[in-house]
C-alpha cells in the first residue's frame, strides 16, 4: 500500500459482556450496543478501509480492564497503542503506572483517559489531587485523552495551560452540537484549547452527535473545519470511535466521511490526519 494511503484509527473501543457490564449502555438509543464487540469484529472491517494501526481506548473505569487490553495488544498485529485507565487521585499513581508498563503488552501503553465527561464537578481537571495524577502521567511519558462535554472546555483549556509539560489529546472534538447545528460557544472554547501547543484533537465522534437517522456530510463539515482550522492537520488525528459510530453509521462509512472532509488537504496535510498525527503523539 501507498504510503500516503495508510490510516491509523486513534479512537477504537472492544467490550466482552461476559466479562463485565458495560453499565453506560442503556436505553433504547443504545439498545445497539449491548453486545460483544471483539477484536476479530474490527479486523476486517479495519483492513478494509486501508487501516494498519490502531489505538484501542478504554471504555469502564475499572483497573482490569487496562491490563485485558494491554494483553489484546501484544496479541495483535493491528492494535499499536492502547490508553487505559488508572485513578488518577490515588496516591500511588506512578507506581501503578509503572506496575502497567511491566505487564504483557506493556510497551503498548500509550496514554491514560478518565470519563471526565461524567463528572459532576465541571472544573473537575484542576482539582489538586487530579493534578498531581496528571502530572504522574506526564512524567511516565503518556498522554492524557480528554473525553469532556462541550461546556468542559473552559476547565481543559486551564488543566492544559497549567501542566504545559503533559500533551492533552481532546477525543471526540468535545462533543459539539451537530445535531442543533450550533457553533458557539463550543468553537470558541474550542479555539482558547487550541491555542495552547500541548493539545491535540481527535477528527472522531462526530456522527453519534449528529442525527444519527439522517446526517449528511454537510451536517458534520462546519464543526470538522472548525477543528481543522484551530489545530490544524499537524495537530488532528482520526478516530472512528468503533464501536460507537455504529449507531449512526458503519465502519467504511466513518472512514469515508474523513476522507470527504479532508478532501481541501494537500496530500501531505491529509496524511497528518489520517495517520502520521497519531503515530507522533502517541508514539507508535
Amino acid at each position: 500500500m501507498n504510503g500516503r494511503q495508510w490510516i491509523v484509527d486513534a479512537h477504537h473501543h472492544v467490550w466482552d459482556l461476559s466479562v463485565r457490564d458495560q453499565d453506560w449502555i442503556t436505553g433504547d438509543e443504545l439498545a445497539p450496543l449491548r453486545r460483544t464487540f471483539t477484536l476479530a469484529d474490527l479486523e476486517p472491517e479495519a483492513r478494509a478501509a486501508g487501516v494498519r494501526a490502531t489505538v484501542l481506548v478504554q471504555t469502564i473505569a475499572v483497573p482490569a480492564e487496562t491490563p485485558e487490553f494491554l494483553a489484546l495488544a501484544h496479541d495483535s498485529d493491528l492494535v499499536a497503542g492502547v490508553v487505559g485507565w488508572c485513578d488518577l487521585t490515588a496516591p500511588d499513581i506512578g507506581d501503578t503506572l509503572s506496575a502497567l508498563r511491566e505487564l504483557p503488552g506493556g510497551d503498548r501503553l500509550v496514554g491514560i483517559r478518565h470519563q471526565v465527561q461524567g463528572e459532576p464537578d465541571p472544573a473537575w481537571l484542576l482539582r489538586p489531587d487530579v493534578l498531581r495524577g496528571l502530572r504522574a502521567v506526564a512524567d511516565a511519558g503518556l498522554v492524557y485523552d480528554l473525553v469532556v462535554r462541550a461546556h468542559q472546555l473552559p476547565a481543559t483549556a486551564e488543566a492544559a495551560a497549567l501542566l504545559p509539560g503533559l500533551t492533552f489529546v481532546l477525543d471526540h472534538a468535545g462533543k459539539p452540537p451537530v445535531a442543533s447545528g450550533e457553533l458557539h460557544p463550543w468553537a470558541d472554547d474550542l479555539r482558547a484549547l487550541a491555542a495552547r501547543p500541548n493539545t491535540v484533537c481527535k477528527l472522531s465522534g462526530l456522527v453519534t452527535e449528529a442525527d444519527v437517522r439522517s446526517w449528511t456530510v454537510n451536517d458534520l463539515r462546519p464543526y470538522a473545519d472548525t477543528v481543522l482550522d484551530a489545530f490544524g492537520p499537524g495537530r488532528l488525528m482520526f478516530g472512528s470511535d468503533w464501536p460507537v459510530c455504529r449507531l449512526a453509521a458503519t465502519y467504511a462509512e466513518v472512514v469515508d466521511t474523513a476522507r470527504t472532509l479532508t478532501e481541501t488537504l494537500t496530500e501531505d496535510e491529509r496524511h497528518r490526519v489520517l495517520a502520521a498525527t497519531a503515530e507522533r503523539v502517541y508514539g507508535l
